[in-house]
């Protein structure tokens, strides 16, 4: 929009300043940068983070095994559990629990992790995903998470290159408007000794 309204300065006009054909050229340079990089940015970064996030998550994947836990008994304070939470979809009431589960490698574990079982009476079993030396991990990413977290990383990527260009053409046209000025007042002073015979026809 500052470049359109503009365009006007470029037209042959006496009343034209230098400072007002370079602010046009400023606002113009800045929508094409808007038009252009910003687009590229967001989907550059996004590419790049939807790549290494795709990679994370085939890693996880690969790394982490899903198995059943059995719970032992209850954990006496809750802010002393150290592990991370079990792998069902359900979430009634997030407690925690000493339980006991058998890895992949068939090597059996015990400690305190967080369930979201209804109750957690001794014997309860739940699923837990544990990593490839039997301890009890986070479930993995999911691909519709990371295609999530890939697009908000676009749309930040983006957001940042829109805001620098944006500030980097207010800085511009705030340096030309003090220049802008000093000439003004330069003018104005070269001229204040003559205003009075001047108008006074002498």
């Amino acid at each position: 929009m500052h470049a359109i309204t503009g365009l006007w300065r470029w037209r042959h006009n006496p009343l034209r300043r230098a400072t007002d054909l370079v602010e046009a050229w400023a606002a113009l340079a800045a929508l094409a940068l808007l038009a252009v990089a910003v687009p590229a940015a967001g989907w550059i970064c996004g590419g790049l983070t939807d790549a290494a996030l795709r990679e994370s998550v085939r890693a996880q994947r690969a790394e982490r095994h899903l198995t059943t836990a059995r719970v032992l008994r209850a954990a006496p304070r809750p802010e002393q559990t150290v592990a991370a939470p079990e792998a069902s979809t359900e979430q009634p009431v997030r407690r925690a629990v000493v339980a006991e589960w058998t890895s992949a490698d068939g090597s059996r574990h015990s400690g305190t992790v967080t369930t979201h079982v209804r109750t957690a009476d001794p014997g309860d079993t739940f699923r837990i995903w544990t990593d490839a030396r039997g301890r009890a991990v986070s479930r993995p990413l999911d691909h519709d998470t990371a295609r999530t977290h890939a697009v908000l990383a676009g749309l930040a990527a983006a957001a940042v290159v829109a805001g620098s260009v944006e500030g980097a053409r207010r800085l511009f046209v705030r340096r030309l408007m003090q220049r802008r000025y000093e000439r003004l007042d330069r003018a104005w002073a070269d001229a204040g000794p003559d205003w009075g015979r001047t108008g006074a026809g002498s």
